[in-house]
């Protein structure tokens, strides 16, 4: 029996170097809604992806540091995975848009047959965007 039953994810707390750069990442690129926020004593933006709030904090001196400081970037680090309805599509919009990406791996199946892509987002957090493996209709 367990002492606890978690529910769902909250929200996920981002610490970033520029507010303006990512708020463009999660809004711009990534299509979130941005949504109020209580009035802290420190700068920052929230946003809603699906039922999970996204807090992004602006680095100051009682935060942590801002980003991700791995020189090299990988699929296999810490990452968020945020579900899209065809990563496929995602990567082909995103390519049309000319916004500038860092891109840590483009479209790939995952072993059961789910797409996923990997971003990092202007301080350098891993981004993943990942679709449902299609079902094969049989006719």
């Amino acid at each position: 029996m367990s002492v606890i039953q978690v529910e769902t994810i909250d929200h996920v707390t981002i610490v970033v170097r520029d507010l303006d750069a990512s708020r463009r990442f999660y809004l711009d690129l990534l299509g979130m809604r941005e949504v109020p926020r209580p009035n802290f004593s420190f700068a920052g933006a929230w946003f809603q992806a699906g039922q999970t709030l996204i807090h992004l904090i602006l680095e100051h001196d009682l935060s942590g540091p801002a980003g991700n400081r791995a020189s090299q970037k990988s699929t296999r680090m810490q990452h968020l995975a945020f579900r899209v309805p065809d990563a496929n599509q995602a990567w082909q919009q995103m390519q049309a848009s000319g916004v500038e990406l860092e891109v840590v791996s483009p479209p790939k199946f995952r072993p059961d047959g789910a797409v996923q892509i990997f971003l990092a987002d202007p301080d350098g957090h891993i981004i993943e965007l990942a679709s449902e493996p299609k079902q094969e209709s049989h006719s």
